[in-house]
């Protein structure tokens, strides 16, 4: 079945978002080694820096969720695009450290908003969820991609801030093609007053909806999606350094005039972009398979994976079990995160779907972000081998959850009533 009109309208609006954040963020680490030399910093004060831009990335989940709930996700998802363009200009005219702390320190807060504004649009103006779902994932996967490569290769010939400004221009041109989008953002819920923005919220509302979120089956998605954020963050973070460091990968012989180029960056670029793959089939899937059905089977093959690195890591077993093994993880990396947002979906109410995604997002990537520190500890203080246990832990735990929701399923149903009109029950 293809999509309606409005469905296409918020794909593509949504996709636009989607790309352009993980874009920017993954471009951002591209420019260390330039502004390392430009700057005259140590790396200690540098990635001190940095992490201001990305802190407010999780922490702001969760405001951006409430705000997305009382002006509407659509004006939140423009002001996310205009204030992460806004940001990348700033970066290009900055002259000094403490300028560039600025510009990051912006990035990371309009960046926040998305995630949770972008997919409570979704779930309240898309009939088709699950395709509209895996779209978003893949747009999302592709700007992951994409950032990294466009900024390395644009610096090969430009000045650094000639790039900065460069790729703030994506950025704006969604803004523009947002503002003549032309959607329903509550076609999906037969009541369309339980959708649309609330400018009467008060923070006992957000207080009291928060409260009865936790009383409900949410509480466990959220722990759930922690776990998921948790395998993410540490995989994604610790990965491409373990793959630099095997005797495999370093030995490979590249022709004459590609010595610079890294191997094992094309292998996780390679990890990304079958990530796309991962994405499409999970959201496909929500039609079909129950979320907690598919959150349980997805952990325990992620759980697995983890494991299987120990082994083909050791005992350099060659190149092709790693890209295999690297190519999988990817599939189903990504594949898990339509299940979960489909799962919000279901066991929140409309009314409080921004709220709902920015608790989510508050769990994916700012609780999530705690393995970046834990799993360092590992590598740094154990072993490889204990990285990859405790990783495959956080599956374990995942999936021991998601098998609990779906043993008691009879007793978890969707949530079709706005939870203002529960929040004294």
């Amino acid at each position: 079945m293809s999509l309606s009109p409005n469905d296409r309208s918020i794909a593509g609006f949504t996709m636009a978002g989607h790309a352009l954040v993980h874009w920017f963020e993954t471009s951002i680490p591209i420019f260390l080694v330039v502004w390392l030399t430009q700057f005259d910093v140590g790396v200690a004060r540098l990635g001190i820096v940095v992490a201001l831009g990305y802190a407010p990335f999780g922490l702001g989940a969760l405001p951006g969720g409430i705000l997305a709930d009382r002006y509407g996700p659509r004006s939140i998802v423009l002001a996310c695009l205009g204030g992460m363009s806004l940001s990348f200009l700033v970066l290009a005219a900055a002259n000094s450290i403490y300028a560039i702390a600025g510009g990051l320190i912006l990035w990371g807060v309009a960046a926040s908003v998305y995630h949770p504004a972008g997919l409570a649009l979704i779930s309240t103006g898309v009939e088709d969820r699950g395709t509209v779902f895996a779209y978003h994932g893949i747009a999302g996967n592709a700007g992951i991609a994409l950032g990294p490569f466009v900024a390395a290769t644009l610096l090969i010939f430009l000045k650094w801030s000639v790039v900065a400004a460069i790729l703030a221009v994506p950025g704006i041109l969604a803004v523009l093609y947002g503002i003549s989008a032309s959607f329903d953002p509550t076609a999906a819920v037969v009541d369309d007053a339980e959708a649309g923005p609330d400018e009467a919220l008060s923070l006992s509302d957000l207080v009291g909806n928060t409260r009865t979120l936790f009383a409900s089956v949410f509480a466990a998605v959220f722990v759930l999606v922690t776990f998921e954020g948790l395998y993410y963050r540490g995989t994604l973070t610790y990965l491409p350094e373990i793959l630099h460091g095997l005797p495999v990968i370093e030995s490979l012989a590249l022709p004459a005039g590609l010595e610079g180029i890294q191997p094992a960056d094309y292998i996780y670029v390679g990890l990304l972009v079958v990530g796309m793959a991962g994405q499409y089939a999970g959201g496909k899937l929500t039609k079909r398979v129950a979320p907690m059905q598919g959150l349980a089977g997805i952990f325990v093959v992620l759980a697995i994976l983890a494991l299987a690195f120990i082994p083909v890591t050791a005992l350099e077993s060659g190149l092709v079990p790693i890209v295999a093994l690297c190519g999988a993880l990817g599939f189903f990396l990504f594949a898990i995160q339509p299940f979960y947002q489909d799962a919000v979906a279901i066991y929140t109410p409309p009314d409080a779907r921004g709220l709902s995604y920015g608790y989510t997002y508050l769990a994916e990537f700012g609780i999530g972000s705690l393995s970046i520190a834990i799993g360092g500890f590992v590598l740094g203080e154990l072993s490889q081998t204990a990285f990859f246990v405790l990783i495959a832990g956080f599956a374990v735990v995942g999936g021991l959850l998601a098998g609990a929701l779906l043993v008691g399923g009879g007793r978890f149903g969707e949530i079709d009533e706005p939870l203002e009109a529960n929040a004294d029950d």
